[in-house]
């Protein structure tokens, strides 16, 4: 039946690939429409000549998104953009560079205009880039500061019998608050408030520049609720307008220069990226290889969805050993993870830099590990929204001793040496035991502050001063030295070409992940997980469901961690 299934499956994809082929044809007098449905990476890793590719992933890459608008504002058959984003699913600095790409489209003199039935801050934010940004009239806006919201489980692990062993370095550390205590310490409200006010203060510094209001009529405006209702917003001048859609078309028409009675003509997004796809911005014999590490980081191969040593180290490799590519940029955006992952990471930065120059990009996140990885490289640059910084470190061990003894099961050690049995998941963690464990993140803390301080020029001392696991935004991490230019992805490719003396040159992205089609032929068991996942999502909600995975993901890890402090989820 299985192989029913795939054969199936198969000809369909065949038929799909087939009608695909023809490619996308982009009309005269076209409206290149952004609507972002799916979630944004910074790269998805298709390769360009798969033709399954665009069938099985889900995601949109933030380097196919810039080059998109880019070509588009280029082509003659591209008359201007609409945004339509109803639920923006990427980070701060990724909706900072495409608001940027979307000003820099302006400049060519087409036109970019906005409308959504319901802006969220984020949405509203990307959209307030556009000429002119409209609403519908029973809409709603979302425009009241940011916030951000820690749980705790030390209640919950006293009365369900499982609790996380917790040792840390770093009165910032927070990413194990929530189990050692009910309520937020001083030290982590301190900089959750400090980091979520200077990204705000980004946020409202752009919106201030397109939309011709001051930051203090910004601040008063969320602090009033003043966009809360489509006349609210029109009044306070967040918008334009409040038009039902199909009035926001015969906008459009206008601009174009149709009739009434003429249709707007619309490519999607995801169907312009492959045209744009074709086509190549920078040519030249020479290449910058662009390296990208995302997600969380952990040991063996990695994927699009978390860092790996043995991507990126071949990566490394690959880009080093070919005599084409003249500098290299690493493109980081991770909360951090495995420490020792970390290390190994940053050692085959040192050894490429010996060759040719690196660069490094920090992109939403880079925290903690992924700061780690980061100085390794000769100049770093972070946007103003970035969170970078976190250097610190700490280990969890889940422990079900209670539990145990609540439901009657007693668990005996036997072993050769004083210290074989050094650990138990069914007993107290020992004296002994904690203290080899602290020794060790000790120590492990010692060599992250000695790789800061190398490869930022900074001593020990100076860099625990700023490190101590507390998180900065990139604006003061750039004040605090932590990093040395606030800039875009495309800055650092600058950069590095300036350094290895280019004066043109094309791109290697580095590395090639396999497709989730190629995963699915290879795991049905992934994809039942999948599925899983989706159908227990769906039944207990979203939070819950996020709350669960949390809990998963800290009794599933390996190893010391230099980790993002806490789970942030920025609304």
């Amino acid at each position: 039946m299985a192989f029913m299934i795939i054969v199936g499956m198969f000809f369909i994809f065949m038929a799909l690939v087939g009608s695909a082929d023809d490619g996308v044809v982009v009309k005269r007098n076209s409206v290149l429409e952004i609507s972002f449905i799916t979630p944004i990476l910074d790269y998805t890793g298709k390769d360009a000549n798969d033709p399954f590719a665009e069938l099985w992933t889900a995601e949109l890459g933030l380097d196919e998104i810039l080059h998109a608008i880019e070509v588009a504002k280029n082509d003659d058959h591209i008359e201007g953009i609409s945004i339509t984003t109803g639920f923006l699913q990427a980070g701060m600095a990724q909706a900072r560079e495409i608001r940027n790409a979307l000003i820099d489209f302006k400049s060519s003199g087409k036109f970019v205009v906005a409308h959504a039935d319901v802006y969220a801050q984020r949405d509203y934010y990307l959209a307030s880039a556009a000429d002119e940004v409209y609403i519908n009239p029973v809409g709603a806006m979302d425009f009241k500061g940011l916030a951000t919201e820690v749980l705790f489980y030390k209640e919950l692990q006293e009365k369900s019998g499982i609790k996380m062993e917790v040792i840390r370095h770093g009165k910032y550390k927070s990413a194990v608050e929530p189990f050692l205590s009910d309520t937020m310490s001083e030290e982590n409200r301190a900089q959750i408030k400090e980091l979520i006010s200077s990204i705000w203060n980004v946020m409202v510094d752009d919106i201030s520049e397109s939309r011709n209001l001051s930051p203090q009529d910004l601040n008063q405006i969320a602090d009033t609720l003043g966009g809360r209702t489509p006349e609210y917003a029109v009044a306070s001048g967040l918008v334009d307008g409040a038009l039902y859609f199909d009035e926001y078309e015969d906008l459009m028409r206008e601009k174009i220069g149709l009739s009434k009675d003429e249709d707007v003509e619309y490519v999607g997004l995801r169907d312009y990226i492959q045209k744009a796809n074709k086509q190549k911005i920078r040519t030249g014999s020479d290449k910058i290889a662009i390296i990208y590490a995302q997600g969380e980081i952990l040991g063996g191969e990695g994927g699009k969805d978390y860092v790996g040593q043995g991507l990126i180290v071949d990566a490394l490799h690959k880009a080093v050993d070919n005599e084409s590519v003249k500098a290299i940029v690493l493109r980081v955006d991770s909360p951090g993870g495995s420490a020792l992952v970390s290390d190994i990471i940053w050692r085959e930065m040192q050894l490429a830099k010996r060759k040719k120059p690196v660069v490094v990009s920090f992109g939403t996140i880079a925290a903690s590990g992924g700061y780690y990885i980061g100085v390794g490289g000769d100049k770093i640059f972070a946007e103003p929204t970035t969170i970078t910084g976190s250097i610190g470190v700490f280990g969890t061990i889940p422990n079900v001793n209670q539990l145990a003894e609540n439901v009657g099961i007693n668990a005996e050690q036997v072993g050769t040496n004083k210290n074989s049995v050094d650990y138990s998941f069914f007993e107290p963690m020992t004296d002994t035991f904690r203290q080899v464990l602290e020794e060790s993140i000790e120590e492990t803390y010692q060599t992250f502050l000695d790789r800061v301080s190398k490869g930022r020029n900074m001593t020990v001392e100076q860099v625990d001063q700023v490190a101590q696991g507390r998180v900065w935004s990139g604006t003061d991490a750039k004040a605090l030295g932590l990093v040395d230019e606030l800039g875009s992805l495309d800055d650092a490719v600058k950069a590095a070409a300036e350094m290895a003396g280019l004066q043109s040159y094309g791109l290697r992205k580095y590395p090639k992940y396999k497709s989730d089609f190629e995963l699915f032929m290879e795991d049905f068991g992934s994809a039942k997980t999948k599925i899983g996942e989706s159908i227990i999502q769906e039944e207990i909600g979203t939070e819950a469901y996020q709350v669960l995975k949390e809990f998963k993901q800290f009794t599933k890890q390996e190893g010391i961690q230099a980790k993002m402090p806490f789970s942030l989820n920025i609304k």
